[in-house]
């Protein structure tokens, strides 16, 4: 499975970068709105650090600015994915945009039947909101089942990856990757969360006093 990481923090994207934990990138505006920063300028920078997919997303409801924005965004790097959100505009604006050989991660997917819809229409990624499906009282993780399992009996079809999205937990990515997700997208410091285990860390000290004890140098 890939990681993507959810930022548009220039520090936070090289820092993990340097681990080799970066696949690609997913924006959307409210990271840009936090991070403060110019919306063009980073995604320019962010793909000049990572060669791998960038997802940077549209501004608009209308699928004629959805697709010109596309356009305009395309041209930025050979690595960005356009994003458009799960809409009637924002279907139109996928398949233009994928027909024209634009890469389009259709955002905010909420049902298997939406997932179906983008799929169908070239889309390269899907992205399934399973932490904001649990705010609701529904279990986000059998939407990821239920979309795999549907792209599996359409494979020939259907090339869309799923993109699990508003991840919460170190144990989701997990859950995720065991239900066949080809790629989550991951706040940095769940990846963080992900490296440190409390065993690990007594684990380590137990060693590390024990060779202390040897009196031995290497």
């Amino acid at each position: 499975m890939k990681f993507f990481i959810d930022t548009a923090e220039i520090d936070e994207i090289k820092s993990l970068s340097e681990l080799g934990l970066v696949d690609g990138v997913t924006t959307n505006p409210s990271l840009i709105y936090k991070s403060g920063q110019d919306f063009k300028k980073v995604i320019k920078e962010i793909s000049s650090i990572i060669e791998g997919p960038i997802s940077a997303e549209v501004t608009s409801k209308d699928s004629g600015e959805m697709i010109a924005q596309g356009k305009e965004l395309a041209k930025i790097a050979k690595n960005i994915v356009v994003k458009v959100p799960l809409t009637k505009d924002g279907l139109i604006a996928c398949k233009l945009l994928s027909s024209n050989n634009i890469k389009v991660n259709v955002t905010l997917c909420f049902s298997s039947s939406q997932a179906l819809l983008a799929g169908k229409l070239g889309a390269s990624y899907i992205s399934p909101f399973i932490g904001r499906l649990d705010d609701i009282s529904s279990v986000g993780l059998n939407l990821i089942k239920e979309i795999v399992d549907i792209y599996n009996l359409y494979k020939n079809d259907i090339k869309t990856e799923v993109l699990a999205a508003s991840i919460r937990s170190p144990l989701q990515v997990s859950q995720v990757a065991s239900m066949g997700a080809h790629v989550a997208t991951i706040p940095p410091k769940i990846i963080y969360q992900m490296i440190n285990h409390p065993l690990t860390d007594a684990g380590l000290e137990t060693f590390m006093n024990d060779w202390k004890k040897t009196g031995q140098k290497f």
